[in-house]
């Protein structure tokens, strides 16, 4: 699984630290979802999707 969640942290001009506040986890879990290291909870991905006003499916992808 592929993800834009560096990217659309860079357009929200947010830190790992930021964002990881936001939605309620650590920073680790922050750079270990960036790395593709981790996949994120139904309930941590909808948080993501809300803080960038974006659906789950447009920061979240299968990789072909």
């Amino acid at each position: 699984m592929k993800n834009r969640i560096r990217q659309e942290r860079a357009e929200y001009h947010l830190s790992q630290a930021e964002l990881a506040e936001r939605v309620g986890v650590s920073r680790q879990t922050i750079i270990s979802l960036e790395t593709g290291k981790y996949i994120p909870s139904t309930e941590l991905a909808l948080r993501l999707s809300k803080v960038f006003d974006k659906t789950v499916n447009e920061l979240f992808f299968l990789e072909d």
